[in-house]
């Protein structure tokens, strides 16, 4: 008997199926249009835009136009591409503009649907970005489909990682932008990090549709973007606190070797404050526990792992006054490698090494951030049903299922469970053989580089030719992929290798072409591929009758979203093509989620062996481990989203505090407000309300106002007067400190002044917010502690981060008040001093350049084999050390610089 839900997805449909539905009356009107487009000429089209962008403006709405839009597009990617649209593609184009994830299987044509929701969205004005998982995708869908927006009249722009400058202003300064995630998220960073609007890359965030939108922004959404730098010098610090460790005795830590973790005890703690209280290290009153003791504590649990944790000849060994890091499974060294978060400067510490500086963190964003910054949000990908909840939750996307022009032909078959590992690619092999022999192509997953080659090495042996696919070089892996559906070819990969590449049956026409005029360029192209044609629809009619792509995966993945995507390789377009997954009990997933269960049924059935057990119910059990292991990641990522959270509404204040600095024309209102600030919290600390004049610390106060506001007033005669109060001290400041400042200004030039205090502004912004995230990382690294104490870690975050806040900006103020007061003009003395050590500095370098070799002629000193065009030559120099090319000049001022 029927289910009411069955009952009512046959009567009304699913609401996928409705969503669907509603497109259709909007693609009818694009077709109809279709005729009135084609009859426009090449100039027609792009005139057309231009009506678009001024209709836009008027404030027509992107719905409204959508219809014509759509069309427009669709004739200038004909005539461009000579591809035309299928109704299906509008469909997942409509969702894009909608802001929705648009699921179509692979071979659909993703990157053309792209186009149409791009154009429509780039009319406004404010840039559009296409995001790609690579650069090498990055470049190839800007240089394809920049043909169709060139035709529209619209500029198409790349921002890569090696640009310059400019190029990468000119790229973001286009209608249409082509980045990988990466990119975009640092380009973002660096922008929060500029110090004129000038020099600033994104305009807006206006519209973003982001490629295979599951691995951006779920699989590689785990990891923050940092920007990082070298941080302050603090070696007394790490020295400090190392002189302090071996006080402490056995009843002050818990030391846990199994899960290689060390905590101070109750006593521990006790003692190690009076401890710090003695060094001067912790003020009195203080405590361990209280926010600004956030580093402290971070030092000291780094100091104590240092020691407790850490064996010398064991953990590391010291060579060269260095500490060279041992792994624990080869027991090889780790050169180069280094131990984060201070904690292998707390061994250099240890064994009284030089302590090199820690990177610090500059700034960070979490793809899940910064993608939320859009107005609006787009995604496209073959696989993202499976994760549909959290692509709701966390960004507001909808996921629509967009149905495939053909009917899928693809064959997909129960798993096969084998007791062993070996059972398993022994049954693999035999099976890729038979499918080789008969002409049928193969690909072949695997979860590990390791496992490919080992794979690999078996079909060697049987003397199977076949590619393994290496996703360390982007273009070979395109070239692989585009080869892998021709007859007979056998190529392995990792799950997700290959991804944004189609495999064709019989091979890939354009790549073909291409690599025949590489060999013969004289021919013409028009015959050659006319010749290339003919040949290939004769090979993939061939592989069609040898039953198309067949898919073969050497294991299930944790996410069944990744399983779908390696399976969705085979059958494209309505192609014929089979898939398999072997799997064995040795397996992860099968060993962590009740393989012994499964091995007392396998032995029970008295499975023999090389025998596999294949059964629908078998596939099931798996795809529900597979969907918990899917809902306990997205937890821990939802866990560190809500952490990320707390610190993103600060970095929004702060980054729009800056961009608000950059845009005005005149601080002086801004900084005077600071001043008066910092007066008002200096006299409700030496004058605190309802006290009487002989209460007050106005000896404290004197030494406060010379040094914070830089002017010498009579503080402590003021106080002796009567009827002086804490309104009459603060407007007697005021007045001194704003007398102070307008005669700086009349000296400086107000132009001149009011650069300062805007640069003044940015510096301390950038230094104070700096700290701030480094107070930040290590809160976070400790707070979880707190659950002990049955307080909810998050909470205590979010509280203690909003007082460091707090006291950041009061910081700020009093930084920025200091250095104003302290600036002033130069003399005409230090001028001259200045300008004679310049010249002096002009002759050294002068007699320098003479004396270096010239670059025509190359000193003993250089490296053999120097090639200055290729860096692969040049070794691999320290920054300080001489230049390879023998010019005598540090590398960092030669070959080297950045």
């Amino acid at each position: 008997m029927l289910g009411i839900g069955t009952i009512a997805k046959k009567v009304f449909g699913t609401p996928n199926d409705r969503k669907i539905k509603a497109t259709r009356p909007l693609i009818d009107q694009i077709n109809a249009l279709e005729p009135d487009f084609e009859a426009l000429s090449d100039e027609g089209l792009k005139e057309k835009t231009e009506e678009f962008k001024r209709r836009a403006i008027d404030g027509e709405a992107l719905d409204d136009l959508l219809p014509e839009a759509f069309a427009n597009c669709r004739e200038a990617a004909r005539r461009a591409l000579g591809l035309r649209a299928f109704d299906t593609q509008l469909m997942g184009a409509i969702f894009l503009h909608q802001g929705n994830i648009a699921e179509q299987k692979t071979g659909e044509g993703k990157t053309l649907t792209a186009t149409f929701a791009a154009y429509l969205n780039a009319l406004t004005g404010k840039g559009v970005h296409i995001v790609t998982v690579n650069e090498y995708l990055a470049k190839r869908d800007a240089d394809w489909m920049g043909k169709v927006f060139a035709t529209l009249g619209l500029t198409t722009g790349v921002a890569w990682s090696g640009q310059t400058e400019d190029d990468k202003r000119a790229a973001y300064a286009c209608d249409i932008t082509y980045a990988t995630n990466n990119e975009l998220g640092f380009d973002y960073l660096r922008d929060n990090m500029k110090s004129e609007l000038s020099q600033i890359f994104h305009r807006y965030h206006n519209f973003a549709i982001v490629d295979e939108v599951d691995s951006i922004l779920i699989d590689e959404a785990r990891t923050p973007l940092i920007i990082s730098g070298p941080s302050t010098d603090r070696s007394d610090m790490y020295l400090t606190i190392d002189k302090l460790i071996p006080e402490l005795s056995e009843d002050h830590f818990e030391l846990d070797e199994k899960t290689r973790n060390v905590t101070f005890t109750e006593e521990g703690n006790e003692y190690l404050e009076d401890l710090l209280r003695a060094h001067g290290l912790l003020e009195e009153g203080a405590s361990l526990y209280d926010p600004e003791s956030t580093t402290i504590v971070h030092h000291i649990n780094q100091g104590l792992r240092a020691h407790k944790l850490f064996l010398r000849d064991k953990d590391y060994i010291v060579r060269d006054g260095e500490v060279m890091l041992i792994d624990e499974f080869t027991g090889r060294m780790m050169a180069g490698r280094r131990l984060s978060d201070g904690l292998h400067q707390a061994i250099e510490a240890k064994e009284g090494l030089d302590i090199k500086p820690e990177n610090v963190t500059l700034a960070s964003v979490t793809f899940q951030n910064y993608f939320r910054l859009y107005d609006k949000l787009a995604g496209m990908t073959g696989t993202a049903l499976t994760e549909a909840e959290e692509f709701g939750q966390i960004y507001g996307l909808g996921v629509i299922e967009v149905p495939t022009n053909r009917p899928i032909a693809r064959v997909d078959e129960d798993d096969q469970v084998y007791r062993t590992a070996r059972e398993k690619y022994e049954a693999m092999i035999v099976q890729i053989k038979k499918s080789h022999e008969k002409g049928q192509p193969a690909l072949v997953g695997t979860t590990s580089i390791e496992k490919s080659e080992m794979l690999s090495k078996m079909l060697a042996a049987e003397g199977i030719p076949h590619n393994v696919l290496n996703a360390r070089q982007h273009e070979q892996e395109a070239q692989i992929v585009a080869d892998a559906g021709k007859l007979g070819a056998v190529t392995i990969a990792t799950n997700m290798a290959g991804r944004g590449t189609d495999i064709q049956l019989g091979g890939n026409v354009d790549l073909q072409v291409l690599e025949a005029l590489d060999k013969n360029p004289d021919a013409d192209p028009k015959a050659l591929r006319a010749q290339i044609e003919a040949e290939h629809a004769e090979e993939k009619q061939k592989v069609i009758e040898a039953g198309g792509l067949y898919v073969l995966a050497s294991e299930r993945h944790e996410s069944r979203r990744i399983d779908n995507q390696l399976r969705g390789r085979s059958g494209r377009q309505g192609d014929p093509g089979r898939s398999s997954f072997y799997l064995s009990l040795e397996d992860d997933l099968m060993r962590i989620f009740g393989s012994d269960r499964l091995e007392k049924v396998l032995t029970t059935l008295g499975l023999k062996e090389g025998e596999a057990i294949v059964h629908p119910w078998v596939n099931k059990s798996l795809e529900r481990a597979q969907a918990k292991v899917e809902g306990r990641n997205f937890d821990i990522r939802k866990q560190l989203l809500k952490f990320d959270d707390v610190m993103n509404e600060q970095r929004k204040v702060v980054f729009s505090q800056r961009r608000d600095i950059m845009e005005a024309a005149d601080l002086n209102e801004i900084v005077t407000d600071m001043r008066h600030q910092v007066i008002d919290d200096m006299i409700d600390t030496y004058m605190p309300p309802n006290t009487y004049a002989d209460q007050w610390d106005t000896e404290g106060m004197y030494a406060a106002v010379i040094e914070q506001l830089g002017v010498d007033v009579p503080v402590m005669q003021w106080a002796q007067e009567e009827g002086v109060d804490e309104d009459v001290m603060r407007e007697r400041l005021i007045e001194a400190t704003d007398k102070m400042m307008a005669e700086k200004t009349e000296a400086f030039g107000a132009e001149n002044m009011r650069n300062i205090e805007k640069q003044m502004l940015l510096q301390a912004i950038d230094g104070k917010w700096r700290d701030h995230l480094l107070t930040l990382e290590h809160l976070r690294s400790v707070v979880g502690f707190r659950g002990y104490a049955q307080r909810d870690p998050l909470n205590e975050y979010k509280n203690e981060s909003f007082q460091l806040f707090e006291t950041m900006l009061d910081s700020l103020r009093e930084d920025v008040t200091q250095k104003l007061s302290q600036i002033r003009p130069m003399t005409e003395d230090e001028r001259r001093q200045m300008i004679d050590e310049m010249k002096a500095q002009q002759a050294k370098m002068q007699e320098a350049a003479q004396a270096a070799t010239s670059p025509d002629e190359v000193s003993e000193d250089a490296v053999a084999g120097f090639d200055e065009n290729d860096p692969a030559t040049w070794g691999n120099p320290g920054r300080n050390d001489s230049c390879p090319c023998g010019s005598g000049k540090k590398f960092k001022h030669c070959h080297g610089r950045l």
